[in-house]
């Protein structure tokens, strides 16, 4: 016995009783059909008169179908989830039967040992029996999900009728516990409209397709990964699957996707406010990036912020030889470096909790770690809190980056990426201002060091852009709080809007512009469409499946403007190596008379006089015009 049980464990390498089951069903089936196509050829009565000889004798050709199950691992499926390779290995499995049947017979004459049995009953035994294999199981299939539906599955639709959509409706009916039952597919493509998709009906995507849903009760609707980007960009559409109530699931963004294999409901999650943002995709040249970096010792500031941290990530897959971080948040840059330590166990991470300003303790780093590449995110950057001390903003934003500027060009970095806003475009508030001086003192420097007037080596880049999703303070992380805290939701007024991209798209944007930039560049980054906070307020709210919350209109804040700008009345843009990337042609500025008014205007911040330190900024940016602020006098003031 114990013989017996190793053979069969080696022979079929499953002991479990659902394939014995399926074995010895297959064989039942071969001889069930060899009865039959013997007595449809010779006849009831002969069958009759010589029947164990029969099976005897398929008994023997039964030996040579094994070998075939053998091969082709024709039980080794689970029937209740038989699928069209299932099918095609039983007829593979049959056929080799047959096959080495027929061979051996031009050796052996079996005629003389056992019930004679013609080629063309093996032939239609081949086909009875493969007939018979297929149909059980597809019986059994379809039995086992009828039973087993479980009624509190969700009626779902399914945006995407190719391998996206496919794929989602596969894992549905392969789930061991049921969470979807599939009433529709919705397609864009009208050669797929009323036809059927794996027994499921395909519906246009028009503006009817939502009504159609809520007919037949249907308040899910899955989106294929190739959908997304078409969902994002079809406001109507989802502000009427919101408006309908319908949940929207869409593929998590934190898992890759091949493109082939199936996607189980459990990667998908509820859709998020992010995801309906329309925006272009953002492709861009990593490789040009990482061959840049490679090897290189990098310095990011402001590391424990939302950009900051960001790149370091970034640069981190490009293998640099070391990422300096540095960042005066204590609790978020040991974040980073548990962070570091984790994932890029491999690559040197410096976290240092120090200021910019510090200038003694920069040099220190400066000259200990010589960077090659310096990406500088740190800044102080809430508007309202910056309009109340504007001092401060001078003190970080500006003497910060002056600080590190110098001290680039003194170690020779080869490259300084300074991260900037469109906030510094006509600004109208002290944050704006801040950043714009930035921008003028590294402009204003790189052109220095490139008519010899200042020796150095350093192309200073800066990068402007809008708000990013997601970072901290902005208005999507508030607004869900609010929800989260049963609102009012507040909305500054009715009709402000803004920009607003990815935190990683904007980061790769930000790593190409500034490896590929040449140095004086301000380059502007194609931020999509803008967005009405009113209506993403309400999109929210909706989401969010919450009652009775209310936008409160609150009125602008200081320094607010309504809608933000990019580019300055008074610049134009030229192409480059990326379409959602621009250079902005600014005014240029003598070094020597912006480093000398720079000196003024941080002495003065030192004297925490406000009206006086934002008269010295107004003297260098004379756009700077205020708006809802008190610093709108000095505006009035010859």
């Amino acid at each position: 016995m114990s013989i017996l049980n190793k053979l069969s464990h080696w022979y079929f390498s499953k002991d479990a009783l659902p394939y014995w089951c399926v074995f010895i069903f297959d064989c039942l089936v071969v001889i069930f059909s060899g009865l039959t196509c013997y007595t449809l050829d010779h006849g009831a009565e002969m069958t009759s008169d010589n029947f164990m000889p029969i099976v005897g004798t398929l008994s023997f050709y039964l030996i040579f179908y094994i070998i075939g199950f053998r091969a082709m691992h024709t039980y080794s499926g689970v029937m209740r989830y038989t699928s069209f390779s299932d099918i095609s290995r039983i007829a593979m499995g049959n056929f080799i039967g047959v096959t080495i049947i027929a061979i051996l017979r031009q050796f052996f004459n079996f005629d003389d040992w056992f019930v004679p049995i013609r080629m063309r009953e093996l032939a239609s035994t081949f086909v009875l029996s493969t007939v018979i294999m297929w149909t059980a199981r597809m019986i059994v299939k379809y039995m086992f999900e009828y039973y087993r539906m479980d009624q509190a599955a969700k009626p779902a639709f399914i945006y995407g009728v190719k391998n996206g959509g496919t794929s989602i409706a596969r894992a549905i009916n392969t789930e061991e516990t049921r969470q979807f039952r599939l009433y529709g597919f919705i397609s864009d493509a009208e050669d797929m409209v009323g036809k059927e998709l794996m027994g499921i009906k395909v519906y246009r995507n028009d503006s009817n397709i939502v009504n159609k849903m809520t007919e037949l009760n249907v308040k899910t609707l899955l989106i294929s990964p190739l959908k997304q980007k078409a969902l994002a960009n079809n406001p109507v559409m989802a502000d009427q699957l919101i408006e309908a109530g319908i949940s929207i699931l869409i593929m998590n963004t934190t898992t890759e996707w091949d493109g082939k294999s199936d996607i189980s409901t459990n990667q998908l999650k509820e859709i998020e406010i992010e995801d309906l943002l329309p925006r272009d995709e953002i492709q861009t040249d990593l490789k040009a990036v990482g061959d840049m970096l490679r090897g290189k010792s990098i310095m990011i500031t402001g590391s424990a912020g939302s950009i900051g941290s960001e790149i370091a990530r970034q640069v981190a897959e490009f293998m640099p030889e070391r990422i300096v971080m540095i960042d005066q948040a204590e609790t978020p840059q040991h974040d980073m470096r548990l962070f570091m330590k984790k994932t890029y166990p491999h690559i040197k991470s410096e976290t240092i909790v120090t200021s910019i300003c510090n200038q003694s303790r920069m040099e220190t780093l400066f000259k200990m770690y010589k960077p090659d590449y310096l990406f500088h995110a740190a800044a102080y950057k809430h508007v309202p809190m910056m309009e109340d001390n504007p001092c401060e903003a001078i003190q970080n934003n500006v003497n910060g980056t002056r600080i590190i500027a110098d001290l680039s060009v003194k170690y020779g970095v080869k490259k300084f990426v300074m991260i900037s806003t469109d906030k510094a475009v006509n600004p109208t508030n002290v944050m704006g201002c801040s950043k714009r001086i930035c921008e003028i003192y590294v402009q204003s420097l790189d052109k220095a060091i490139k008519n010899n007037s200042k020796n150095g080596v350093t192309q200073f880049v800066t990068t402007r852009f809008g708000n990013v999703l997601g970072s901290n303070g902005s208005v999507i992380p508030l607004f869900k709080e609010q929800i989260k805290n049963g609102g009012p939701l507040t909305v500054t007024h009715p009709d402000i809007f803004r920009y607003f991209m990815l935190i990683p798209e904007a980061c790769k944007l930000v790593l190409e512009a500034g490896t590929k930039g040449h140095g004086g560049e301000i380059f502007v980054f194609d931020m999509g469409a803008p967005v009405k906070i009113a209506d993403l307020a309400r999109r929210m709210i909706k989401l969010s499946g919450a009652n009775n919350i209310d936008i409160k209109y609150t009125g602008l804040r200081d320094g607010e403007k309504l809608y933000e700008e990019v580019l300055n009345d008074q610049e134009i843009t030229k192409p480059t190596f990326n379409k959602k990337i621009k250079i902005a042609t600014v005014r240029e500025y003598d070094f020597n008379k912006v480093k000398n008014m720079i000196d003024i205007l941080i002495a003065e911040s030192y004297k925490y006089d406000d009206m006086k330190t934002v008269t010295e900024m107004k003297k260098i940016v004379p756009e700077y015009k205020s708006n809802h602020s008190k610093y709108e006098v000095l505006d009035t003031e010859k």
